[in-house]
């Protein structure tokens, strides 16, 4: 089986059984986030179908088919059978698709970096509003248990949300090796009873199959002016969770995510929203019947019976708990993706499992995206008024997908030019129109995720212009290796027994590391590597494709080491397994690693804007250390460096 360091699965060569496996582990994460909309998605749009006057029959059948219509465009067609076969080794997601696009064009440049930023930036947004919004609108279907509900106040829905996020968020750091295989099954019983619960109901009008007609859709939309884009913009909660289907391919396979849609997941939110739309109906004619409008009820509970409404409410608890699972680790590896790429500085990461490589803990993400839903459900405190936040962090990410695609499509597959447009423009066109009816929402709550991501664009902005900066002022000048090699065949330096290992940006140039020990200390150790650890454009590089070595002179070799953006470095490991011992001996008792510590000073003439300064120089301060992030052993590190004016 497969798992987030492996690559991809045959699947011709896989037993029955394990294709089974890995089709129910990806029900219980890839469709997570997808699998809850139901909850709120047509609550919401029907809602803002009817701001006057109440709910019409054209409302709840414009509504229907365009969420039904939504389901099979933009996810069915646009990521389960097109964007999943653009993955990068296996690995799919925003960042994979940035490392793609760079490759086909050669490098990671201007506009396709900014996308990439773009797009990881506005993951964040969708990070924080999922575990927030998916487990407050199940804890609130308390208020239709009989008897029970009416008694049941905003305010303790709100703390029972907030008891349920933080002991979340709390147990992050033991991992979720154990408790993730129960995902798959709760999950599959998760999509078993809604799309029941939905059948029941269909019988309630049957006609509501009408609906699967795109011209409802249409009408509605033309009929109802603004109205009807607000509306789009509610449906668009429909396929929120989308980009997961290709952001987890890495760790199920493209093969069982499909299944898992088509035979399972498709058709129970289908069911489910023809009940719902059914059951709305038939309230309808119950309310014409007695004289009055319309309104907006909990239909997604209220369909359950009342015998079977609180085992519904637990399970729809633990599906929105697993969703915001999902998404929280989903946060941890775009994370680690993105410091491996240098879109950020390090952080610590922490393995929660021996066994999975894929099982990641980050703390200082964890505690920024509790904070960040804290101040969400506090702020909103109800998930009508949460959902307005929603879409734009979503919509946008699915847009930079679609611009990389393009480049993938265009410059990597070799696609002519219109092809790759006839394939490209109906989607973006698809998307654009969803962004621009979620855009109508900013007021309402929509500037939260725009906020969160344009914090997280300037940080990476800053970072990556920082790093830069400090690149070229580092390499100004600095002479090769064999330049230095005959210069100190010329004079006399103090030689040190052992190993000197100097971790470099730049392999061709003379570390800054190794200068300061010359003018400082006045020595050299008997045998000096200089090493650059890179990221390729692949989730993962196998061992022996690693490392490139070369004997430069007498004192110094140097090497490569070259890591996935999903590998996780262990620096000393690689370096005893590539390096002969008898040409460089590598051990933790006699090899010393040099690492540029320099000190940054702002400056208002020079460099950086100012203020763009004093961000990087934060940044900088407290990135993680980088003797732990690459598995350096913390007595065999020496820090050198000067003062770099930024």
């Amino acid at each position: 089986m497969q798992n987030a360091h492996s690559g991809s699965v045959d699947f011709h060569n896989t037993h029955k059984h394990s294709l089974a496996a890995l089709t129910i582990g990806a029900i219980g994460v890839v469709f997570g986030d997808i699998g809850t909309s139901p909850l709120y998605a047509f609550r919401e749009a029907l809602h803002h179908s009817a701001p006057t006057g109440g709910i019409q029959e054209a409302a709840i059948f414009g509504v229907l088919s365009l969420a039904l219509w939504s389901l099979i465009l933009v996810v069915t067609i646009k990521y389960v059978i097109f964007l999943m076969r653009a993955d990068n080794d296996g690995e799919g997601g925003v960042l994979a698709l940035l490392a793609l696009a760079g490759r086909g064009i050669g490098g990671r440049k201007g506009a396709v970096l900014a996308l990439g930023a773009i797009g990881a930036a506005l993951f964040y947004g969708d990070a924080i509003i999922t575990p927030a919004l998916s487990v407050l609108s199940a804890v609130e279907g308390t208020k239709t248990i009989p008897g029970i509900g009416e008694g049941i106040s905003q305010q303790t829905i709100i703390n029972i949300t907030m008891i349920i996020l933080v002991a979340l968020f709390a147990i992050q750091f033991r991992g979720t090796a154990m408790v993730s295989k129960l995902f798959g099954p709760i999950c599959v019983l998760w999509f078993v009873a809604i799309g029941a619960l939905g059948l029941l109901h269909i019988s309630d009008y049957p006609g509501i199959i009408g609906a699967l007609s795109p011209h409802h859709a249409i009408s509605f939309l033309m009929n109802n002016g603004m109205v009807g884009l607000i509306v789009l913009g509610s449906v668009f909660l429909t396929v929120t969770g989308a980009e997961a289907l290709t952001a987890d391919m890495g760790h199920f396979g493209r093969f069982p995510i499909r299944l898992g849609w088509f035979l399972l997941v498709f058709p129970a939110l289908a069911l489910n929203y023809f009940g719902q739309g059914a059951f709305a109906m038939a309230a309808l004619e119950q309310a014409r019947a007695v004289g009055l409008p319309l309104e907006t009820q909990d239909w997604f509970f209220l369909m359950a019976p009342e015998a079977v409404r609180v085992p519904m409410i637990i399970l729809a608890g633990l599906a929105t708990i697993i969703a915001s699972q999902a998404v929280i680790t989903g946060a941890y590896s775009l994370t680690q993706q993105a410091i491996q790429l240098g879109l950020l500085p390090r952080m610590k990461i922490v393995q929660t499992s021996p066994g999975s490589a894929g099982q990641i803990y980050i703390p200082a993400i964890n505690w920024m995206l509790l904070f960040g839903v804290w101040l969400l459900v506090v702020q909103f405190r109800n998930s009508s008024a949460m959902a307005s936040a929603y879409g734009i962090a979503v919509t946008g990410t699915m847009v930079v997908t679609t611009c990389l695609a393009f480049v993938v499509v265009h410059k990597l597959w070799n696609w002519s030019l219109l092809k790759s447009l006839l394939v490209i423009v109906p989607f973006l066109a698809i998307d654009l129109i969803f962004f621009g009816a979620n855009i109508l929402r900013v007021v309402d709550g929509g500037w939260v995720p725009l906020a969160v991501g344009a914090l997280i664009c300037l940080v990476i902005w800053i970072w990556v212009r920082g790093k830069r900066l400090i690149d070229t002022k580092e390499n100004e000048g600095a002479m090769t290796l064999a330049e230095l090699g005959k210069s100190l065949s010329k004079s006399k330096v103090a030689r040190v027994e052992g190993t000197a290992v100097y971790l470099t940006a730049n392999p061709e140039g003379v570390p800054g590391t190794i200068l300061h020990n010359l003018k400082h200390n006045r020595v050299l150790h008997e045998r000096n590597l200089v090493l650059t650890v890179r990221t390729a454009g692949v989730p993962h590089v196998p061992e022996e494709e690693r490392s490139t070595y070369e004997k430069i002179d007498a004192n110094f070799a140097r090497m490569i080491l070259r890591y996935g953006f999903m590998d996780a470095p262990d620096v000393p490991q690689a370096l005893a397994h590539a390096i002969p011992k008898s040409d460089m001996p590598i051990n933790d008792m006699t090899t010393s690693y040099f690492v540029g510590r320099n000190v940054l000073s702002a400056s208002k003439d020079e460099g950086l804007p100012f203020w763009q300064d004093i961000i990087l120089i934060f940044l900088q301060r407290n990135a993680y250390n980088p003797a732990e992030f690459f598995h350096i052993p913390s007595n065999r590190i020496v820090a050198l460096g000067g003062q770099v004016v930024v």
